[in-house]
């Protein structure tokens, strides 16, 4: 069973009223830390505060590997994560129209959160019809 959640739409279908629900779920079911990461300061009042809720601009994220990173140093200070909620992930980290390199990350989230039995919901501002195989297996 894949370990990630893709929500896919374009701007205003909803998806990140369905990722704080989803977040708020996860904190009456999850036996570990939940950590819901955004690009802005939009969501600090709409995510309760027992998640724990970071800004990905205050850490300057420059792309995919970037990211990757900051998820792992995440999880190595926190081995407690069992869900991680990225919302807008083309805000978070650009990956220039690359769709390969979104399957690639999303891929690694998935073996990521095998490995050490975390989940991942994933938000994506696109239209969904677009979307590639290699994503829509996520959804």
């Amino acid at each position: 069973m894949a370990k990630v959640k893709v929500l896919m739409g374009l701007k205003g279908a909803g998806k990140t009223k369905e990722l704080i629900s989803l977040v708020t779920a996860a904190l009456e079911v999850e036996h570990g830390h939940v950590v819901c990461l955004e690009k802005e300061r939009k969501l600090t009042f709409d995510i309760p505060r027992e998640a724990r809720l970071i800004t990905a601009s205050d850490y300057a994220i420059s792309g995919p590997e970037f990211l990757k990173g900051f998820i792992s140093g995440l999880y190595a200070g926190n081995y407690d994560i069992t869900h991680i909620f990225i919302d807008s992930l083309y805000k978070i980290a650009p990956f220039a129209g690359d769709v390969h390199a979104v399957e690639m990350f999303v891929d690694w989230l998935d073996a990521f959160g095998e490995a050490n039995n975390i989940k991942f919901t994933v938000s994506i501002s696109a239209d969904v019809n677009g979307a590639s195989e290699g994503i829509r297996k996520y959804f």
